[in-house]
């Protein structure tokens, strides 16, 4: 099979989180993280600007952006610049894109005192194959840094091979190598690591399980 085919979905910055959420065509995984703990007034006075701008209103979505690759239209100085989304760094966004098409897998994952709740943890995979083979690999995690979310590094062990069991092992090690999480009344940083690892084997094992999710 062959996976070069990169397809965009495409919402304007003014756009709100709700309206986004009502899209049939917006990524599934996106429509996944604004639904639980984020109450409908929030979705439906948040605009995608405001959110990339404080993050914290939607770490979850903002993790699952920053998994799918998302890149982000900027002005400046009387022009325009598409950048990726995790390089943004307090630039007025007019746009926001985000990859789709074959061979996407995604897993998700959390921990939280109850389903309606704010995750501790949560991880979010999203797997690019290429006939069986890893095209590249990204992993979002909230809870496990200072940051809102973060993208972790380990996921990009997997480009170049299978996705497996033993592989998928070796990235959530990784990250629990990497992750600096800071405890609070929810959860220790031990208890945060621990969790970043095993959810991102979680997230990662579902796209392994799961198939071609778009």
């Amino acid at each position: 099979m062959n996976d070069e085919r990169v397809e965009l979905w495409h919402v304007e910055a003014d756009a709100t989180l709700q309206a986004i959420l009502d899209q049939a065509d917006s990524p599934a995984l996106l429509r996944q993280t604004l639904t639980g703990a984020l109450a409908w007034q929030v979705r439906n006075e948040t605009t995608v600007a405001r959110a990339l701008r404080a993050p914290r209103i939607a770490p979850q979505w903002i993790a699952a952006l920053l998994a799918l690759g998302a890149t982000v239209t900027v002005e400046g100085d009387g022009s325009q610049a598409e950048i990726p989304l995790k390089k943004l760094n307090g630039e007025t966004v007019s746009a926001l894109h985000v990859p789709t098409g074959a061979g996407r897998r995604w897993g998700e994952a959390r921990v939280a005192r109850t389903p309606s709740d704010e995750p501790i943890v949560a991880a979010f995979a999203v797997v690019d194959l290429d006939g069986g083979i890893v095209r590249q690999a990204r992993v979002a995690l909230t809870g496990a840094w200072p940051e809102a979310a973060r993208l972790a590094q380990a996921a990009a062990q997997l480009a170049g091979g299978p996705l497996n069991a033993d592989r998928i092992q070796s990235v959530a090690d990784g990250v629990m190598a990497e992750v600096a999480p800071e405890g609070d009344f929810l959860g220790s940083a031990d208890y945060r690591r621990e969790m970043a690892g095993v959810l991102t084997r979680r997230a990662l094992a579902r796209c392994l399980e799961q198939g071609g999710n778009k």
